[in-house]
């Protein structure tokens, strides 16, 4: 009796067992297909519609530059020194003002090399005289040849004494050697000079010269009269320049080459001492496939780009060749005319849906992050 009981409690029991783990694997008891072996789907969220401006790939030139940074300077640059000594008289240019080519800058006191100019005239008109008497003594034989010739020497000292006494008087009036403008004023009226004295400095600044040391190996891709860009670092300005010079020797310590680049044309923001950025052209690509460089993607060391086939935006992996900061050249993973995603690219996943707008508005942000990817790609 006993052994009934407790195989009817066990029985019980096992059918209990069964339900539960029917509830655990997820199915419900008594209804068939709610197994653990019962299959079940799993749906990704579908990606947004995200509105993009793009912009066809084209054909064009693209070039790489050779970028250095130099100081503006004028194309002459002296300063002017007393010639004689003396006292400042009278001051006639000051610091900016233009002068020309003789112009006087200032007059020393010249009273005493005036009475010598005198002196030394009146001893020629003395020695003129026996000059002419010892000619006319020697043609008739009334005196010797030696006595004649003597004559002849002291008229000739006397000649060179007063062209030694004008030049010394023309030194009173300081002139300017060049036209150019006055840079800077050393002396005030009332003040002696000696001779040697720095009195102004003087600076052509008709054009400005920035010397910059290319590489050796850049060479060959530079060449007088090259077109060259440059911006001024304190205010932006973009100057064009050319190549003016370039030096025929490589520098044994630096392995570079002196370029001398020339600016005629610049707006009066831009003064001698100004840092410039100089970009040289060294290689030119034509027929180019370009794109503008803000659609370029950097992801891990991978340039990307992505391209609206419809409403959807596909990634593609591309091969860059050259850059500048407007445009990237195109090797291979697209053709020409594809539409490429210029902004928005950066949130896109590829598959997504887009929306194209009608008017690009390149995000100021969006170009700088390309930057940064690019840089930290590097």
């Amino acid at each position: 009796m006993p052994v009934l009981v407790l195989s009817a409690v066990f029985a019980s029991m096992g059918c209990g067992g069964s339900e539960n783990d029917a509830a655990q694997r997820g199915g419900q008891p008594g209804r068939p297909g709610g197994g653990a072996g019962e299959n079940r789907s799993v749906e990704r969220p579908a990606l947004p519609t995200m509105a993009v401006a793009v912009e066809p790939a084209a054909r064009g030139s693209i070039s790489t530059y050779y970028r250095a940074t130099a100081s503006l300077d004028p194309d002459k640059q002296a300063d002017i020194l007393a010639r004689t000594s003396g006292v400042v008289k009278r001051l006639v240019a000051e610091e900016g003002d233009r002068v020309g080519t003789g112009s006087v800058l200032l007059h020393l006191e010249d009273d005493e090399y005036r009475h010598r100019v005198t002196l030394a005239e009146v001893d020629v008109d003395q020695n003129s005289l026996r000059y002419e008497r010892a000619q006319k003594m020697v043609e008739q034989g009334l005196t010797s040849d030696e006595n004649y010739e003597a004559a002849r020497r002291d008229l000739r000292s006397a000649e060179a004494a007063l062209e030694l006494a004008q030049l010394e008087l023309s030194y009173t009036d300081v002139r300017a050697p060049f036209t150019g403008r006055v840079v800077r004023r050393m002396v005030d009226p009332g003040q002696t000079v000696s001779n040697g004295t720095p009195l102004y400095t003087l600076a052509d600044v008709s054009r400005l010269l920035a010397r910059v040391h290319v590489p050796a190996r850049e060479f060959r891709s530079i060449r007088p009269e090259q077109p060259v860009q440059l911006v001024v670092t304190s205010t932006g300005d973009r100057l064009s320049g050319r190549i003016d010079l370039v030096s025929p020797v490589v520098d044994p310590e630096s392995g570079t080459i002196k370029v001398t680049v020339e600016v005629t044309d610049y707006p009066p923001s831009t003064r001698p001492g100004d840092f410039v950025e100089v970009s040289i052209v060294t290689d030119r690509h034509d027929d180019s496939l370009l794109v503008p460089r803000v659609a370029v993607v950097t992801e891990r060391g991978q340039r990307s780009i992505y391209v609206a086939e419809g409403d959807v935006a596909r990634q593609r992996m591309v091969e860059v060749g050259f850059e500048d900061d407007q445009d990237a050249e195109i090797l291979s993973g697209l053709d020409d005319g594809e539409l490429v995603v210029v902004q928005g690219q950066r949130s896109l996943r590829d598959g997504q849906p887009i929306s194209i707008l009608d008017a690009i508005d390149l995000d100021a942000e969006e170009i700088s992050d390309s930057t940064s990817d690019e840089s930290t790609a590097g």
